[in-house]
């Protein structure tokens, strides 16, 4: 990357002018290209040679007389910011999908220049609630075993080492006082998302609900399922036989085993914060916030989205 002459190099350059040195000589000693060093002679030196105080302060001089640019005074970068941030992609999520998306010569732009932007911003109280804020620690919850489960430790290995696409995680999020909840589904190796409302927390309508959603997916799509133990999932075998997914349970408090879930759920708490009644929901509302999620850039992913790496055409897989 280019940078500003230093004073110690223009005495450099300095002498060895005044030993009849080549541009192309000094350029390799210093470590740049002739033309640097001919550009830098040619508007810094003085009519009777070149002095390098006298040309350090000229350099000075110009450079503050010149209007500060920054980078994100330019209308298309701002405007590409500025859409992503309304749709709650965070700027690592922006900068490195600009990263990916850019062709030559477009500009770039790097995380810590959007979170300044947004900071020195006029409108920053409203740039700042498109943020992810975090939230609190899950609350432990005393919950017994399921009868006839099938425990984390019989899951093939290939599910662990995410190898392929078809294996999903399950949870509830829970609304105010427990009197509505959503079901989320997260596949692990995309971590792609199906978001649904479930009209109680009870076996029965929560079963029903993930019925609905596996029934969206192509069977190249459904290997393996794996929950937390809550009593809203009392009628796995039922679940399993209905849908075709082999299920497997977590142990208990061990969320790390289920870590794409919780992450997600996270993530979509940044839109329905805990203590928000879920039941005024509507289904547009949650395919709104799954659509977001699910078109959002990820890191390890490469910055493409889930969506692209769920349904590209190397899965085979297709969205009914």
């Amino acid at each position: 990357m280019a940078h500003q002459f230093t004073l110690h190099e223009r005495e450099r350059v300095a002498q060895l002018l005044a030993k009849k040195t080549s541009y192309r000589k000094i350029g390799r000693e210093l470590g740049r290209s002739h033309t640097s060093i001919s550009r830098e002679v040619r508007r810094n030196g003085a009519s009777d040679g070149y002095w390098p105080a006298q040309a350090h302060q000229q350099a000075q001089a110009r450079r503050r007389a010149r209007p500060l640019k920054r980078k994100l005074d330019d209308p298309e970068l701002n405007e590409y910011v500025r859409l992503r941030l309304v749709k709650a992609w965070s700027p690592e999520q922006i900068a490195g999908r600009r990263g990916h998306e850019a062709v030559m010569g477009s500009p770039r732009v790097s995380h810590e220049t959007i979170y300044r932007w947004i900071r020195n911003s006029p409108q920053r109280s409203h740039w700042e609630r498109f943020l992810r804020r975090g939230g609190r620690r899950k609350q432990l919850e005393k919950r017994g075993k399921l009868p006839r489960r099938v425990e984390i430790v019989g899951r093939p290995e290939v599910v662990r080492q995410r190898s392929r696409h078809g294996d999903w995680e399950g949870d509830t999020i829970v609304g105010a006082r427990r009197q509505s909840g959503l079901v989320s589904l997260v596949e692990r190796k995309s971590g792609y998302l199906l978001l649904s409302k479930t009209p109680r927390l009870k076996a029965t309508p929560v079963r029903r609900v993930i019925q609905r959603q596996a029934a969206t997916l192509p069977e190249s799509l459904k290997h393996t399922l794996t929950l937390d133990n809550g009593k809203e999932f009392a009628e796995h075998e039922q679940l399993a036989r209905r849908t075709g997914l082999a299920i497997y349970f977590a142990q208990p408090y061990c969320a790390w085993q289920r870590g794409t879930n919780e992450n997600t759920n996270g993530l979509v708490r940044q839109f329905l914060p805990k203590g928000m009644d879920f039941s005024y929901l509507r289904h547009h509302h949650l395919q709104h916030i799954q659509d977001l999620l699910n078109h959002r850039p990820r890191e390890r992913l490469g910055w493409r989205t889930p969506h692209e790496d769920l349904f590209s055409p190397s899965t085979g897989a297709s969205q009914s």
